[in-house]
């Protein structure tokens, strides 16, 4: 994947302060990187239930879903890095955000289980 130099300006326009849109971003990116761990644990769960269900043992695992794990793992692993997607989503103006302490209402994206937290 090439690398694509940005000016940290452009980060600056958002929030006035290139280390508070740092801080934004990094945020953001652990959300998106939970959220792709979620769905890489759920679909890699399916193999298992698939396993059990044809009486596999754990010692004699079948080589179809060996490939089939690799492939969804070799998926996931090609995908945009989290941080990537957090800082395009910055530059398009996507993350929204709040700064409570300057009277700011600018919602900050929250994962399903932060929201239920708040």
């Amino acid at each position: 994947m090439p690398l694509k130099t940005v000016d940290p300006v452009d980060f600056e326009k958002e929030t006035g302060n290139l280390y508070l849109s740092i801080v934004i971003m990094a945020k953001r990116a652990r959300q998106i990187a939970a959220n792709l761990k979620a769905e890489l644990d759920a679909r890699l769960k399916q193999f298992e239930m698939e396993t059990a269900s044809v009486g596999v043992e754990a010692d004699e695992e079948r080589p179809e879903f060996n490939e089939e794990q690799a492939r969804v793992s070799l998926e996931f692993e090609l995908m945009p890095k989290p941080t990537q997607l957090a800082m395009e989503e910055m530059l398009r103006g996507e993350i929204y955000f709040r700064m409570p302490e300057r009277g700011g209402e600018r919602p900050l994206l929250l994962s399903e289980e932060e929201e239920s937290l708040s």
